[in-house]
Parts: structure tokens; sequence; C-alpha cells
């Protein structure tokens, strides 16, 4: 566990802690417990590097002046992976007041020290009982087969629109250029995955401003599935797109793409790749109709539609979810 009491500079335009500034808490607790769990045996010296999160949803804002409670858990090991937990509470220190904010799963996996491209085994954990592990394993099944799924679909390329109309993909979508620097890395000299989560945060939140004209916050990320490392003196584009809105909410896609200009003959290639969803807000803090996204091409209706799926589907959960508590 980690305290970080949150500061103006990590305020976003609705004057609440910036969701990437969450996001990349969440990341440095998970790298902290998955890295020292790997190191826990006698033998070759790793560093976790992240390879997926899964969805994260934030249940409530957390305000400047509050102090971040960040507690990581592992919850499951394969032979080379590792899964981490971790919950976000924020804290009044005036009241003493607490209250969750954020719940998170992370995938890890060893990369050692003297061969990046090595990707060593992880010292297994105690389960306390064989069905935590079967579900454990159930979990990483899962994940596993989802990352193949997203890889496979991660050719698209955002393209500027010339005089965009209102309301349409084009007027909205933006990007973000980064020259991936030292203060960015790991010991290895790769982008620290929550660098990485914290600039895709930033440029999803440019695209909802964009669209709604209002102040807006991050409502929940969708799997966020790092496909392939990226190193220092790389020069990373970030781009996002709306996909999909309902009345409340609106969804974005946001892939990072990476050119290794530095001592590297690789052409740019794709890294990460989530969809973030953002809801609107008045200046009093209170949810606004988001206005709906006027979609021209076949594969910008197509996208609408997968992401309406998206929606419906975590809607579904939410509310067989809450049905325990109803019949309380």
């Amino acid at each position: 566990m980690f305290f970080r009491i949150m500061r103006p500079d990590d305020a976003n335009i609705a004057g609440n802690v910036h969701g990437g500034t969450i996001l990349k808490m969440i990341e440095e607790a998970g790298a902290i417990i998955s890295t020292r769990h790997c190191n826990s045996q006698a033998g070759e010296h790793c560093v976790a590097a992240l390879a997926r999160v899964e969805r994260t949803d934030f249940l409530s804002p957390m305000c400047i002046g509050e102090v971040a409670h960040v507690c990581a858990e592992i919850t499951y090991t394969s032979k080379r992976s590792v899964e981490v937990q971790v919950n976000v509470l924020s804290e009044n220190i005036l009241t003493g007041a607490k209250r969750v904010t954020n719940r998170a799963t992370l995938w890890y996996v060893p990369l050692s020290l003297k061969n990046v491209d090595k990707v060593l085994e992880v010292p297994p954990i105690q389960y306390a009982s064989k069905e935590l592990e079967e579900e454990g394993k159930k979990r990483y099944d899962e994940q596993k087969l989802e990352r193949l799924v997203t890889k496979e679909r991660n050719g698209d390329i955002i393209f500027p629109v010339i005089n965009p109309e209102p309301y349409t993909v084009g007027y909205s979508q933006s990007s973000l250029i980064h020259l991936v620097g030292p203060s960015d890395c790991t010991l290895h000299g790769f982008v620290h995955g929550g660098v990485t989560m914290k600039l895709m945060d930033e440029v999803a939140g440019i695209v909802a401003a964009r669209h709604c004209k209002t102040n807006i916050v991050t409502a929940s990320v969708d799997a966020i599935n790092f496909h392939e490392k990226i190193k220092k003196g790389c020069v990373i584009t970030i781009s996002g797109r709306m996909t999909f809105t309902s009345n409340k909410s609106m969804e974005i896609e946001v892939f990072v793409d990476a050119d290794p200009f530095v001592d590297e003959p690789k052409e740019r290639y794709r890294a990460v790749s989530a969809f973030f969803t953002y809801v609107s807000l008045s200046k009093e803090g209170k949810p606004l109709p988001v206005p709906q996204l006027l979609v021209e091409t076949e594969d910008e209706k197509r996208r609408f539609e997968d992401g309406k799926g998206r929606y419906l589907q975590t809607k579904a959960k939410r509310q067989v979810q809450m049905q325990p508590l109803t019949q309380q």
C-alpha cells in the first residue's frame, strides 16, 4: 500500500483528480508488488512489465486535498504472468471519511534485466482454496484470448478530416505526439505502463470535451492491451476517436503507435489499445445529456454498433450485480 495527497496540478477541467493520474498510481502499485514477487526467489533478476489492464470503473470522483490509498494484492500466478488486483480509496484527512474510488485488475510478465526479450518464470503463490485457484485460471484464460482477438483488429489508422461537421467522428478526433524520455521509462529503458495510460486518458478527454464542449470526467476504461514494448527514444502517437454515444456516455477508442527512430530499423507499430468511457457534467457537477454521434461511413457505423454492443453488455452485467442488493 502507498499513500499520496492529491495536489492542484492533479486536477482535470472538472476540478476533480485527473483519471489518468489515478490510472498511473494503480499501475505503479501493480508494478511494485509484482516485481517484488517475481524477485522473491533466488535466480535471475527481473522487472514486471504491464501486459493488460482489465475494465476499470471510476466509482467516485477523487478531490484535490484528499489522500489516495492504493492497495495492491497478487491474486493469481501462471507460469509466466502475475494477476494483481488494486483498490483505490480516497480519504478526507479533515473528517477521516473514506470511500472506494477505483478497483482494477492488471496482468504483468517478468522480463529479465539481462535480456529484455526473455520472460522468466513466476514464483507460485499459495491459494486459500482450490476454488480461488480455479477462478484465477479462468480469468487468465479469458484475458489471454481477449488479447489475441484485440491484436487482430488493430490495423486502423486515424486520418485528419478537412472541415468536419460538428458531432461527427472527424470533428472530435485528436492525436498527441510524445517523445519517450528517460523519466518515462523503467530500468529496461521501456515506457512505464502508467505513463502510457495517463497520455491515453488525456487524449480521450480531449475527444470527449470537443464533442460535448462541457466538463467531462472518465467513467470507466475497458481492457487496455499492451501489445508491444515502447523503447526510450521512440516517438509515440496517441490517437483517439469517438465510437459510440448513449444518452449519458461516450465511448472513445484510443491507440498508441510507436516510431522507433533511434538506432532501430523497425517500422511504426501498434503498441497499445483501449476504449475509454466518459460522461458530461454541468458546472455544478450534474450529469448532462450527451450529443449523439453522427456516423457517416460504413466503418463508423460498424464501430458504433460494436460500441453499442459493449455498452449493452456492460449495462446488463451491472444490473446482474445490483440484483442481490435490491433483494436484501
